[in-house]
This record gives structure tokens, C-alpha cells and sequence, in this order.
């Protein structure tokens, strides 16, 4: 559980996006956390204590005189021992107390009291001009000045029936970003492209070749580095998977919308990850209308072409400039240490990554191995978002010994 043994202070200020805060505090104790509510005067007209004492377990904390706190200082001791402050939802008016030093309830008190390293987090949520108004843009920048984390607002329609920035982002999204919160920021600054998935080549209108790859490991990829800092994005075959919350995602089908999608967003990037299953033909002679069955039994006769190799054009492109660092992932049925390692030195890039395909494909666990330029070193089977991780810091210490990248 990625929150095993983290204690979280969860504040709830007024607003109707309090129905979140109760999906997020169960999905925050399922993923490991010890949470501890504590709620503004307005947020109990919108949910109640009762409620979210029994989600988190614990009972609900509201006034600044509450006689079950042994030293009657429930501003200190909740924040002590805890691991981050999120406020969720952060109403326009709490967002103006915190960025004014404002503690007049127990959870503005206990925001201004915390420790100065205990990360405090906020979930924005109000109407869209709420938002967009110069004093609320104000607060926003001094909070974010003051060291203050804003996850959100999400776009879209409101309670009130408007349209726009404002809303609280979904209970999900609020749990990735309070994961991402804990990770190392090793790559903070940097621009990582990543490519994820399968490519689907088309036989006609409606038949082509695809393969069997999920997209998980790449969509794991794209979500360890963006929580390690970077600005990632994901260009992506067909899956069923959602984009990692804060990743830009951008759609494709053939290999040859893969490679001119990459070669069109690779200017500026640090990192290059080319983890998509890519389809090394395509159909020479689709047809652009739906093949019929023939009755005489006679079958159609398909002819291939090479697709263009993203890979080794970006390298390619690496080897003139000195950047974007290259890192490849190799898909084999067999002999996996000899063709890794012989096909990082084709594809003349520095890290390659390799596994066993039919051992991988769709599953949400894997064994890989890295192959450098030292040999090759084995990552033991887990889970692919703490592959992912894993994989995210060995590429941030290479960068690191890299002039290039400083």
C-alpha cells in the first residue's frame, strides 16, 4: 500500500466538493494511510462528522477547546507526528486566511502552527469566477510563494451549473498527487517524452495487426516521472487506460503516427523513453474498403513494409545534439541477456530495458533488466509503477553524471 505508515491531517473547509473529501479519505486508508479529519464550522453543513469519523476511523476534530485533547491544544498535537496537511476541498475563503496568516478554527490554527517541513497541501474547489478573480489569484501565487502546494482546480461544469476552472479534482486524482507528494523529485525540471502502449496497423477499415502489449508499464513510466518532477508526455498507442493525472497524452494508432508524433514533440526534451510496443511492419497494400469473404475460399495476399525505427531516429538525433538521453525497452520470447545487450549497442543508445514478453503483457507486474554499457543488472519482479520508480531514479543518476543535463 503506498501510503503504509503515513499519518494525514485531512482538512475540510466549506463547499458542496465535501462529498469528494469522504471518497478521498476512504480511498487514503485503503491505500495504507492513518487519517485524521478535521472540519470548519461550514464544512459540517455540507457533510457530517459523523460520516467522516466513520471512514476515517477516528473521531472528528472541529473546535480549538476540545476538552478530549489531554493538553486542550488540538492545533499542535494533530500536526505532530503527521506526515502532510491536506485540505480538501480549500474554499476561496480558507485559500485567503492561510495566505494572510489568518487562524481564527481549529484547522487555520492548526495550518499556520505546523512544523515548517510538514508539507501542507491544498485541493482547491469554489465557482469559476471565485477562481478567476485577481484576489483569489493573488492568494493562490502567495501560497504557492509561501511553499504551499495547489493540486487543481479541474476544469468543467460546477454545482452551480457553470462551466469552468474551479472544481475540486476527483478523489483518484487527489490520491496520486498526495503519493507523487512523497517521491523524490529527481527529474524536477526536466522534460521527459515517453512513448507507451501498442501501435495498430491497418488491413482495411476495420482489421489490422496489433500486438499484445497493455500500455501499463509505459503509463507506469509516464507516472513515476512526473511524480520524480518532470513535464511528461505521453504519446500513446490504443489502450484502455487513463493518462496518469498531470501527464499530456497524445493519441495515436500506426507506427508511423507513433514516430512523426514523437519527431514532432521532440524538440526541448531531456529524456526520451521508448517503452510502446512497436509494430516493426505495416500493411503495404491495405485496402480502403472492408475485405469480403470470396466463396471460391481464395484468401487475400498481404504485403509488408518496414515501419520507420522511432527508436534508433531519435538516437539518431541524440548523437548530433547530445540530448534528449535515450532509454529503449526490448519485448523478447528468448535469449533476452544476448539480444539486449547486443541490441542497445545497434540502436546506440545509452540504457536499454528488457524483459520476457509474453511474460509481461498485460500484467501488472514484470521482471526487467538494464543494459548499459557496465552490463546488464536485474530488477527483481514487482509491481510496474515501483519498476517504473526504480527505473525513473537509475535514469536520474545517469543524468546526474551527465554535463549535459546539469
Amino acid at each position: 500500500m503506498e501510503l503504509s505508515g503515513k499519518k494525514i491531517v485531512l482538512g475540510l473547509s466549506g463547499g458542496v466538493a465535501c462529498y469528494k473529501a469522504a471518497e478521498l479519505c476512504r480511498a487514503m486508508t485503503r491505500a495504507g494511510a492513518e487519517v485524521r479529519v478535521v472540519m470548519t464550522d461550514a464544512a459540517t453543513h455540507f457533510i457530517t462528522a459523523v460520516t467522516m469519523q466513520a471512514l476515517s476511523g477516528h473521531p472528528v476534530h472541529s473546535s480549538q477547546w476540545d476538552a478530549r485533547v489531554d493538553n486542550n491544544m488540538a492545533h499542535i498535537d494533530l500536526s505532530r507526528g503527521a506526515d502532510a496537511i491536506l485540505v480538501a476541498p480549500c474554499s476561496a475563503d480558507f485559500m485567503s486566511k492561510l495566505a494572510h496568516g489568518v487562524c481564527d478554527d481549529l484547522l487555520s490554527t492548526l495550518c499556520l502552527a505546523r512544523p515548517a517541513a510538514l508539507p501542507l497541501l491544498l485541493a482547491p474547489a469554489m465557482n469559476v469566477e471565485m477562481w478567476r478573480n485577481p484576489a483569489t489569484q493573488r492568494n493562490a501565487q502567495q501560497l504557492r510563494d509561501d511553499g504551499i502546494a495547489l493540486f487543481g482546480p479541474g476544469a468543467g461544469e460546477q454545482a452551480c451549473g457553470e462551466v469552468g476552472l474551479g472544481r475540486m479534482l476527483e478523489a483518484q486524482q487527489l490520491l496520486e498527487e498526495l503519493i507523487a507528494a512523497f517521491q523524490p523529485k529527481a527529474l524536477a525540471g526536466k522534460r521527459v517524452l515517453i512513448t507507451a502502449g501498442p501501435t495498430f496497423e491497418a488491413i482495411d477499415p476495420v482489421r489490422g495487426i496489433t500486438n499484445l502489449s497493455s500500455g501499463k508499464m509505459g503509463y507506469a513510466v509516464a507516472r513515476a516521472a512526473r511524480e520524480a518532477g518532470a513535464e511528461v508526455t505521453l504519446v500513446s498507442g490504443p489502450t484502455a487506460l487513463e493518462a496518469p493525472f498531470g501527464v499530456r497524452r497524445v493519441n495515436v494508432q500506426s507506427a508511423q503516427q507513433m514516430h512523426d508524433a514523437v519527431m514532432g514533440q521532440l524538440d526541448g526534451q531531456h529524456v526520451f523513453i521508448a517503452v510502446a510496443a512497436v509494430a516493426d511492419w505495416r500493411v503495404l497494400n491495405a485496402s480502403e474498403q472492408k475485405m469480403k469473404k470470396q466463396a471460391d475460399g481464395s484468401v487475400p495476399e498481404l504485403k509488408f513494409e518496414q515501419n520507420p525505427d522511432i527508436l534508433a531516429a531519435v538516437a539518431a538525433r541524440t548523437n548530433l545534439s547530445g540530448y534528449p538521453y535515450c532509454v529503449g525497452f526490448a519485448a523478447e520470447s528468448e535469449n533476452l541477456v544476448a539480444f539486449g545487450a547486443s541490441k542497445r549497442e545497434k540502436k546506440g543508445i545509452p540504457l536499454l530495458v528488457g524483459n520476457i514478453g509474453h511474460h509481461t503483457f498485460g500484467q501488472d507486474d514484470n521482471t526487467i533488466i538494464l543494459f548499459d554499457e557496465h552490463g546488464h543488472t536485474v530488477l527483481p519482479r514487482a509491481g510496474k509503477l515501483e519498476l517504473a520508480r526504480q527505473l525513473i531514479c537509475e535514469i536520474s543518476k545517469r543524468l546526474a553524471h551527465n554535463s549535459l543535463f546539469q
